[in-house]
């Protein structure tokens, strides 16, 4: 059986870097994700999620589409104002500024841990 997410704050492990997390797994945090910010330190995990949307953000972000097992599928770029295409095996989606993923080493095939 697979983890019970809540809404809260963990750590984010890719290889040998750790990253501040938000989980946002309720409706209303996913609803919110990073709308309204100017910026994100370290990731937000939305979950289940297999697609996004930019509308009404304030700057671009990178998107991780993740399989069950939090193994790293795709990565894109998004810029304010676009609508993602849903993922087949998407169940979560780990946003970030954008670059961000690049220098943590987040890529396709890649498999993240989550703490907290």
């Amino acid at each position: 059986m697979g983890r019970t997410w809540r809404d809260g704050d963990g750590v984010l492990r890719v290889g040998g870097e750790v990253v501040a997390l938000e989980v946002a797994a309720s409706y209303r945090a996913r609803a919110r994700g990073l709308l309204g910010r100017d910026g994100i330190d370290g990731a937000m995990l939305i979950t289940p999620c297999a697609s996004v949307h930019t509308f009404r953000m304030r700057f671009a972000i990178d998107v991780a589409y993740l399989d069950r097992d939090l193994t790293v599928l795709a990565v894109r770029t998004m810029v304010p104002g676009r609508l993602g295409l849903p993922r087949p095996r998407a169940r979560h989606v780990l946003e970030a500024a954008a670059g961000a993923m690049a220098g943590w080493g987040v890529r396709p095939g890649v498999r993240l841990v989550v703490e907290g």
